[in-house]
């Protein structure tokens, strides 16, 4: 069936102007072109393929891709939208983080956040101990540091050595001012976990560094300007968990002791070791996962309570870890690989 350029641009819900573009593109020629005055028409069978090159359009993919993805294989064309989509949003990720440096430099109102103090200093406890020891490098100066993310709604503590992430959240008493995020030294931060216990609540300013006020006494660190890895896209690309599993915390982490890689086997009632020991435990699914047996120990002797839940998508992604009585706080941690 042959259509004009108008009644085919609202068949596809393109533009005759779209059309005409597509056309010099060689992305989407018509069916037929009158010699004698330069009409354009169209097959209804062009509408599938019209139709896609509408959507990855909508999706801001560039022209060379498209043109690949239209005579791709639809996993071709999937794996095409996902590069994309990772690519939009490492773009969105720095386009916040530039706005947020530039917000705070246009405000001159410092940012203050009123904490409660055992709040705080259970925050620092928990996530310092994954930061990585201070490196040579640039990335081995940030991988030291705990990120502080400041907001009305929560104060965030993120740290990481590539091979765990540690994530707690803190609700502040009183915001003022402009969210921001800050990097400090993780050592210089955990030695004022103490310090921040002994109150009530701890005001955190920022305003050229780092402070920490506790009634008339106060702690300054000193800011490190760096950029910080994209922790929230690592949370954000979890898939939902295949295997979850409730387990007593205390008696794994006894398991763990003098051992180096772990195999776990684990289903709906239980977690065995190695073959060697066997744990009670409450879940969904099954799997055999591997670990490196400090990393996890050190994950679990963050966490508070009895319990500890693991959440696990797959052997080759990062592994959840949770503490079933305090929902703030949260632990990844990278499996290894089991022969055989």
């Amino acid at each position: 069936m042959r259509l004009t350029i108008s009644e085919f641009a609202r068949l596809v819900g393109l533009a005759p102007s779209a059309l005409r573009f597509y056309d010099d593109c060689g992305l989407l020629p018509p069916a037929e072109v009158d010699a004698t005055n330069g009409y354009r028409y169209y097959d209804k069978s062009q509408q599938p393929r019209a139709q896609l090159l509408r959507d990855l359009r909508e999706l801001d993919l560039p022209l060379p891709d498209v043109r690949l993805a239209l005579d791709a294989s639809p996993s071709e064309v999937a794996d095409l939208i996902r590069t994309h989509l990772r690519t939009l949003e490492a773009k969105s990720t720095a386009t916040r983080e530039a706005a947020t440096r530039l917000l705070t430099n246009l405000l001159s109102q410092k940012t203050t956040a009123v904490l409660g103090g055992p709040e705080l200093a259970s925050a620092i406890r928990q996530v310092t101990p994954t930061a990585a020891q201070a490196g040579e490098d640039d990335m081995g100066l940030v991988l030291s540091c705990v990120l502080v993310e400041l907001s009305a709604d929560e104060v965030v503590f993120v740290a990481t050595d590539r091979y765990r992430l540690a994530v707690r959240t803190v609700r502040p008493v009183e915001f003022g001012g402009v969210g921001t995020r800050v990097l400090v030294r993780a050592d210089e931060l955990a030695e004022v976990s103490r310090w921040a216990a002994a109150g009530d609540v701890v005001r955190v300013e920022v305003n050229g560094g780092l402070v920490l006020a506790r009634g008339d006494e106060s702690r300054e660190l000193q800011l490190v300007d760096a950029e910080y890895p994209a922790y929230q896209q690592i949370l954000d690309g979890l898939t939902p968990p295949a295997c979850r599993v409730v387990v007593d915390r205390l008696g794994l982490l006894s398991a763990l002791t003098g051992r180096d890689v772990v195999a776990f086997d684990i289903d709906q009632q239980s977690l065995r070791i190695d073959g060697e020991v066997q744990l009670d435990a409450i879940g969904s699914g099954a799997v055999r996962i591997g670990f490196t047996a400090s990393l996890l120990a050190a994950a679990l002797e963050a966490s508070v309570g009895p319990d500890v839940l693991l959440e696990i998508c797959e052997p080759a992604r990062p592994v959840v870890v949770r503490s079933a009585d305090q929902g703030t706080f949260t632990t990844l941690v990278m499996p290894v690989r089991l022969d055989g």
